[in-house]
């Protein structure tokens, strides 16, 4: 067998452990679709390679508005790798405790709101802490994680709780323990990891749903489309109209910064 083969191969089995999940999958898209048709949003979050699926979300074509990308430079900067901003940083800041605290003292949130933490292993800090934040807001918390990476790994928080401690859903890309999954012969290190894979299909899977429950309920989705298929101006006419609703949107989350209400 090929590598190429053998890689596509699990790539299957990747999609069977999506399939298998589809009840989740419908659940969680009608608690992020509530969120949005009640006029609030679905914060996004994820460090390192995380912050892939905060962007597969939204925006780009096919996305549409409605969700909150919170994506920290500090934590996701990696094409520098050494030198100033280099890959060391990030990764020691994603185990700084107290850093969620001050990303989340930025926005007032509602109980309407949803979030959607994205961690392959569920295991650091950042990740875990914002999943904690948002459920002390009362904010219902969705962890997308690798289940086989996760439970194979120790919690580098001080108390040995994981990102799925402080989740009211769970959804798993499937990936195997350490993400890479194809072993060469005599190297030791596998290669080509499967979490990315996963994670789209369900972000995709999920995006699809929220916009078919949207349209249903009388809140057809401004989609952020090609020329080529609706045509030029329609889609100049739908990126100007979803960016302005996207910005009424975040308008709301800084409307109390600061109040009693917004932190409690």
């Amino acid at each position: 067998m090929s590598i190429t083969q053998e890689y596509l191969n699990k790539g299957k089995d990747i999609i069977s452990k999506i399939e298998n999940q589809k009840p989740v999958i419908l659940e969680v898209a009608s608690l992020f679709a509530k969120s949005i048709l009640d006029g609030r949003m679905v914060h996004l979050f994820g460090s390192g390679h995380s912050r892939m699926m905060v962007e597969e979300m939204w925006p780009r074509y096919g996305s549409f508005p409605g969700f909150n990308p919170i994506v920290e430079l500090s934590l996701t900067y990696h094409n520098l790798v050494v030198g100033a901003n280099g890959q060391r940083q990030a990764m020691f800041l994603e185990n700084v405790s107290g850093l969620a605290q001050k990303i989340l003292r930025n926005f007032d949130t509602d109980p309407r709101d949803t979030a959607l933490i994205i961690s392959s292993s569920g295991c650091n800090v950042v990740p875990i802490e914002m999943a904690e934040e948002f459920q002390k807001r009362k904010v219902k918390v969705v962890a997308l994680i690798s289940k086989a990476h996760l439970e194979g790994s120790t919690s580098k928080k001080t108390d040995g709780l994981k990102l799925t401690d402080f989740a009211d859903y769970v959804l798993d890309t499937g990936a195997p323990l350490g993400d890479a999954m194809i072993y060469l012969e005599g190297l030791d290190s596998p290669v080509a990891p499967g979490s990315t894979l996963g994670g789209v299909l369900l972000i995709n899977s999920l995006k699809a749903e929220i916009a078919n429950i949207l349209h249903k309920n009388g809140k057809s989705p401004k989609v952020l489309s090609s020329g080529k298929i609706v045509g030029e101006q329609r889609a100049i006419d739908l990126f100007e109209s979803a960016y302005d609703e996207h910005a009424h949107l975040m308008a709301k989350l800084y409307e109390n910064v600061g109040s009693k209400k917004s932190q409690s």
